[in-house]
């Protein structure tokens, strides 16, 4: 049971974090600069991959990412 709740920590965890790399501010204050659909579409789709957590769905979490940034019209 604790290993679950560990596990399931680490992916919460994971998933904040790429959500926090891909926001648009991290980019600006990289010096890059994206467009406000393009800021919604990362954050949106980082939120509906987040939920296929990688050790129980394997690679289901980066098709759903890029499923949704192509419906967005997004590069990935």
């Amino acid at each position: 049971m604790r290993d679950v709740i560990l596990k399931q920590l680490v992916a919460l965890a994971f998933a904040l974090v790429a959500t926090v790399l891909a926001s648009p501010s991290y980019a600006q204050g990289a010096g890059y600069k994206i467009s406000a659909a393009r800021a919604a579409a990362i954050h949106e789709c980082s939120v509906r991959a987040s939920r296929y957590v990688e050790h129980t769905w394997g690679d289901v979490e980066i098709y759903q990412y890029r499923a949704c940034m192509a419906e967005h019209n997004q590069q990935e």
